[in-house]
């Protein structure tokens, strides 16, 4: 059977200095934001999802976004290494959490780069995105660790958002879907679904026909509803002043090995 457990990390009590590359600095109401966290934990687990809590990091104002520092595929780990010099240290705790699971633990080496949040997995097909946060070492680096594993990595230019993802994610039948003003190349996916609006971009599968996603999209809400999706809306609104996704705030293991 899959596996249904996801990491996630308690918001820092710094999360209001987090990095923002392109969109502008708002106010982030921290309390709120914990609160929001609490929410989305909690829509996890009613879908029946294990959350399990990686060790905080309260130095690290982005370290909420738990995504960002490690890869899976199946039952391995490749413990990221930002492009964000001041991201790095947030992989410490994570390392303990994938290893405690029983997972194979990788890591990416200088002068590679890489941000989990520039990972797609759809199926045996991993894109990654090489953009700020990712380098071609890193990109290569993912190859290395799980095309033996019986994986296709193709590399995707990521120049007009933060992440791979912050512009594209996939719905549970492997079809991307994205916002086209934010993609570089939509034409590197067969099946490609436009959404109308910028966070309609992001799902979390998180099993049949249910779909985890910002409060901030009705249309595209509507949309999947319309194609036979049963949308699960959270708000996340703080995050997303922090370039923040309904992805980022967790890492899901769907193929831990029983």
């Amino acid at each position: 059977m899959p596996s249904k457990k996801a990491l996630v990390r308690r918001p820092a009590p710094c999360l209001a200095e987090g990095l923002v590359t392109h969109v502008e600095r708002e106010e982030v109401d921290v309390d709120l934001a914990v609160r929001q966290w609490e929410a989305y934990t909690e829509a996890l687990r009613a879908h029946g999802w294990e959350t399990v809590e990686v060790a905080p990091a309260d130095d690290c104002p982005d370290s909420v976004f738990v995504e960002d520092t490690v890869v899976m595929f199946r039952n391995v780990a490749l413990i990221a290494r930002s492009g964000a010099e001041s991201r790095r240290a947030e992989t410490l705790g994570v390392e303990e959490g994938v290893a405690s699971l029983g997972c194979s633990v990788n890591w990416v080496w200088e002068p590679g780069t890489l941000d989990g949040g520039d990972v797609l997995k759809t199926g045996d097909t991993v894109y990654v995105g090489r953009g700020g946060r990712t380098n071609a070492a890193g990109v290569q680096q993912v190859r290395a660790a799980f095309e033996p594993l019986g994986a296709r990595v193709v590399a995707v230019p990521v120049a007009k958002v933060l992440h791979l993802k912050s512009a594209v994610t996939a719905l549970p039948d492997g079809t991307v879907v994205g916002h086209i003003p934010h993609m570089d190349a939509p034409s590197l996916f067969p099946r490609f679904l436009p959404v109308p609006e910028p966070s309609g971009a992001h799902v979390v599968c998180l099993g049949g026909d249910k779909l985890l996603m910002a409060a901030s999209a009705p249309k595209t809400a509507e949309l999947f509803a319309d194609l036979g999706y049963e949308p699960v809306p959270v708000d996340i609104g703080e995050f997303e002043k922090l370039e923040g996704c309904v992805t980022c705030l967790s890492v899901r293991l769907r193929d831990l090995y029983a």
